[in-house]
């Protein structure tokens, strides 16, 4: 079943939206959460609250990409639950992927005063938009799902020390974009 067919089903708020949702997303949906939250239970909880988010969602909205509506719903859970869970402890490689980017990318309470985050999120998607498809998989895998080196490297068929370098030259990069733009 295609999306638009899926968006009509959750339009008419039948409850095969979200069977059909399942069967075309769940096994992503549930990979993006486990990634996030290193725990099965806390991933299907996210995932099912997702479902339920997406079902009071829809109508009114209408997205253009379900897949990408549908991830950013389960990524923005699964990282609530994550930081609820590790509240003052290291015990991810998230956490570590998200250290590496702190150094370059602003404080939330100066992106919140001093720019918006649309700004921000604008800046990131055209940075994106400069790299190699290989180094924007690379970038994305890391900074979004939050795999590991040797994840990248094995998707990548790269070496773990040719993706970290290339990770470090990308926050490197991305640093003197952000400043070039003026948002540091």
């Amino acid at each position: 079943m295609d999306d638009e067919q899926i968006i009509e089903l959750f339009w008419q708020r039948s409850e095969d939206a979200i069977t059909a949702l399942d069967a075309k997303y769940g096994r992503l949906c549930h990979a993006l959460s486990y990634q996030l939250t290193n725990n099965q239970q806390d991933a299907e909880e996210c995932v099912n609250d997702a479902y339920l988010g997406i079902w009071n969602a829809i109508p009114p909205a209408r997205p253009h990409s379900l897949s990408a509506y549908l991830c950013k719903i389960v990524h923005n859970l699964s990282l609530k639950k994550h930081e609820h869970k590790s509240a003052a402890k290291r015990d991810s490689q998230y956490d570590v992927a998200l250290e590496e980017l702190a150094e370059i990318l602003p404080s939330s309470e100066d992106v919140w005063s001093n720019l918006a985050a649309q700004t921000l999120t604008q800046a990131l998607e055209h940075f994106l938009d400069t790299l190699s498809q290989e180094n924007r998989v690379i970038f994305v895998r890391r900074y979004w799902f939050g795999d590991s080196y040797q994840t990248i490297a094995g998707q990548v068929h790269k070496s773990e020390k040719n993706v970290s370098v290339r990770l470090t030259r990308l926050r490197k990069q991305l640093r003197q974009y952000l400043i070039q733009e003026g948002i540091l």
